[in-house]
């Protein structure tokens, strides 16, 4: 065993219960300590004088205590500690909260550096729970300090000295598996310099340097391994199709294709009859027409003599791409199944047999399509809606399920090209950014609390004009989101809207809690516009086509970022009449505000996600990880263009002279993407 896997229970300070503390961080061995990189710097070199310390900022004073603490009890569970201290130049006056100990630790006539926010209070200058430590010892101060993320039970002076402790053990152990051409290439310092000086930098110059090192090797080993299973992907023989003319697809159509349906069609038509496995990503805003675009995949696949699969996340959307295709293949001679979760036992067994017997052409459904049991005569191609939602492992879970099989991502979340690099790095991409013909713009408001009134009066007259509205309220886990009294309980919300506010309307409710059937029953009412509102959580935010809804309103707009707001804003604008959607937010954060008015200010999904990246950066852009595919701990995709163009090259000339990775030499880089995509199922299969 290395050092760097030996347990942080080896390091002076750590009991059982720190260490279980930090496993909810994922630190569980040395390694895993020095690589928690700092998530932020405080500045603490500066000394400022009392008089001159600017107000509101964060500052070093170096100051005298004048007086004993003074220690008051104000209830039960709660002491004020007051202290004063001078420098030339003035008096601080400190107030510590639950830490009567400080009488014993503050001694007059001693110097300490305090570092706080300096508050004003007329003339008097004060600061509040300051971090201090005597002049001199540069432990907390006289330096640039990190600041790591946390979790309970465990200080950010606790953390930064255990990792200072695992950095110690590991000296000259910290192994760098660059190619050292590679290093000299890119000008790149040595890994061990770079991960001790982002834990303790001398100044924000050597920072920049010891970061960009640790940026471009964990982008390279990321498009390294993501070229690897491109690569796997395309090695060897797929399910061949004919090559057929689109025309002979377009001509069963109602209706004539956008020049951007037409082009991704012909780009999945001679994937699929190349002879390699197709690995594609159509991407394409809110109602650009993906849809019709698989179906012609499909529709190749079938007079090819493959059967295809298409997985979406919700039971609705399942449903509703049932419908859809259905409807379109009449008098085609394809044949459709549907199989989710919530069908009864006969009907699933039915769907599973015939699919066996290859007397289905193509099957809808949900993660129903992954259990055991499922299986296909000749499966060919497999279609997953909303991807984000599941995950590289689902997706090769199904695949799994045919012989190489040819496979279509359809996402309708406007991804930046820079996160799409990484968060579909293993796929060819085909975007679609153009609107089909008749599809409205829809009108965005931000409104605050004092338009309320006004607000329910349009949603009355939307519906007094024959349309109908969304609320959509924030789902909330009271116990795990910060200021959740504050926020709109959905189901408590419909019941006071119905109660007090819409009376004589009619009103439904949808949310994630509800089993499929009441949620099925809610939406098929409001499709059916047996409903006039429908008051529900984001379960509406994929693939809910009610043309005669005009209204969306958002509550507490500010507790979504702005990607999902574009999706629910996609809900509505899909018939002729004009649509609108209301952001409701009491936020009087000015970034907050102008976060939410980007979103008023244009239709355009891409570069709204491409705002979104920049405000909120990659780490939460989906909500959720994508499973099988590496986190970034280090880079940030809005800052790291640069460094990721970089990085991707250098991969790509590596493996363009060594495919495998096979030469002594870069044993170290395959075993490192090895580690890297060890979730991944068929990365190196």
């Amino acid at each position: 065993m290395t050092q760097a896997e030996q347990s942080v229970t080896t390091l002076n300070g750590i009991g059982a219960k720190k260490a279980e503390a930090l496993a909810r961080l994922g630190l569980n061995t040395l390694g895993d300590l020095a690589r928690w990189y700092p998530r932020a710097y405080e500045d603490r070199r500066k000394i400022w004088p009392i008089r001159q310390a600017p107000e509101g900022e964060n500052v070093c004073i170096c100051a005298i205590v004048a007086q004993p603490p003074r220690t008051s009890y104000v209830r039960k569970g709660l002491s004020v500690t007051h202290v004063t201290v001078f420098d030339d130049s003035s008096s601080l006056a400190l107030t510590f909260f639950n830490q009567p100990y400080l009488s014993k630790q503050l001694l007059v006539g001693q110097s300490y550096v305090f570092y706080g926010t300096l508050e004003l209070n007329g003339t008097r200058r004060g600061m509040v729970n300051p971090v201090f430590e005597q002049e001199g010892s540069h432990a907390s101060t006289g330096r640039i300090v990190p600041v790591y993320p946390l979790t309970a039970g465990i200080s950010s002076r606790q953390l930064a000295g255990w990792i200072a402790q695992a950095l110690e053990a590991m000296s000259d152990t910290i192994p760098d598996d660059l190619p050292p051409e590679l290093r000299l290439a890119h000008q790149l310092p040595a890994r061990d310099w770079a991960i001790r000086t982002v834990h303790a930098p001398a100044s924000f110059e050597e920072l920049e340097l010891a970061r960009r090192r640790l940026v471009f090797e964990e982008l390279f080993y990321l498009t390294a391994g993501l070229a690897q299973l491109h690569q796997r992907r395309q090695a060897g023989g797929g399910c061949l199709c004919k090559g057929l003319p689109t025309d002979d697809f377009t001509h069963l159509l109602p209706y004539t294709l956008t020049h951007a349906q037409q082009a991704a069609l012909a780009t999945i038509f001679a994937d699929l009859s190349s002879g390699k496995p197709m690995n594609r990503l159509l991407q394409g805003d809110v109602g650009s027409g993906k849809t019709v675009v698989a179906a012609g995949a499909v529709w190749l696949a079938a007079r090819s003599g493959w059967q295809s699969a298409l997985m979406a996340p919700t039971e609705i959307l399942a449903e509703q791409h049932y419908q859809t295709l259905s409807a379109l293949f009449e008098g085609t001679g394809i044949r459709v199944g549907l199989l989710t979760g919530s069908m009864k036992a006969r009907k699933k067994r039915d769907i599973r047999e015939r699919l066996e017997l290859g007397m289905l052409d193509l099957v809808v459904g949900t993660h129903a399509l992954l259990s055991t049991g499922v299986e296909f005569a000749r499966l060919g191609l497999v279609i997953t809606d909303e991807q984000h939602r599941f995950g590289v492992t689902q997706r090769s879970a199904l695949s799994a399920k045919g012989m190489r099989p040819h496979v279509l991502v359809m996402s309708a979340t406007p991804i930046p090209r820079t996160l799409a690099l990484i968060i579909y790095g293993d796929l060819d991409i085909s975007i679609m950014n153009e609107r089909p013909p008749g599809r409205q713009e829809v009108d965005t408001f931000l409104i605050g609390e004092d338009k309320r009134e006004r607000m329910q009066g349009f949603i009355r007259r939307q519906v007094q004009e024959g349309h109908q509205a969304y609320i959509v309220c924030p789902a909330v886990e009271e116990s795990e989101m910060e200021g959740a009294a504050e926020l709109k309980n959905v189901t408590a919300y419909a019941k006071q809207l119905q109660t007090e506010v819409f009376p004589d309307l009619r009103i439904g409710l949808v949310h994630g809690k509800l089993n499929a059937k009441a949620k099925e029953a809610a939406m098929a009412a409001f499709s059916a516009g047996e409903t006039d509102i429908l008051v529900a959580t984001t379960v509406i935010e994929v693939g809910v086509d009610v043309p005669n809804a005009t209204l969306m309103v958002i509550e507490n707009a500010d507790r979504f970022g702005l990607s999902q707001l574009h999706q629910l804003r996609g809900r509505v604008g899909r018939g002729r009449a004009k649509s609108y959607c209301v952001l409701l937010s009491a936020s009087r954060s000015t970034e907050t505000r102008q976060r939410l008015k980007a979103l008023c200010a244009t239709n355009d999904g891409f570069k709204i996600a491409e705002k979104d990246l920049e405000l909120r950066g990659p780490g939460d852009f989906f909500g959720s990880r994508q499973h099988g595919l590496p986190q970034l701990q280090v880079a940030d995709l809005a800052g790291d263009t640069r460094v990721l163009a970089e990085a991707k090259e250098a991969a790509e000339t590596l493996l363009a002279d060594d495919p495998e990775l096979e030469k002594p030499e870069n044993q170290p880089v395959l075993k490192h993407i090895r580690t890297l995509f060890e979730e991944n199922p068929d990365i190196f299969n």
